[in-house]
């Protein structure tokens, strides 16, 4: 019982701290455009795709991987 008496008062606490960035949040128009970033993604990167910036594909296909031995005793 005398748990109840430190939970309770710790719960409304954290239910003001929450409150509080909610209405920061809502304050600083963090909810203001919602679409926007989630479709952002589905567009191509014109920067990407210009020649300056594409590797050269012989380059990476030559690239050999490093192989390592280990010789038993």
């Amino acid at each position: 019982m005398s748990s109840v008496f430190l939970l309770i008062p710790l719960a409304l606490g954290m239910l003001a701290v929450a409150g509080l960035m909610f209405v920061w949040a809502v304050r600083n128009q963090q909810f203001d455009d919602l679409d926007s970033p989630a479709s952002r993604i589905l567009f191509d990167d014109e920067a990407l795709h210009s020649s300056s910036s594409r590797l050269d594909v012989q380059s990476v296909s030559t690239v050999q991987p490093e192989v390592i031995v280990e010789k038993k005793p």
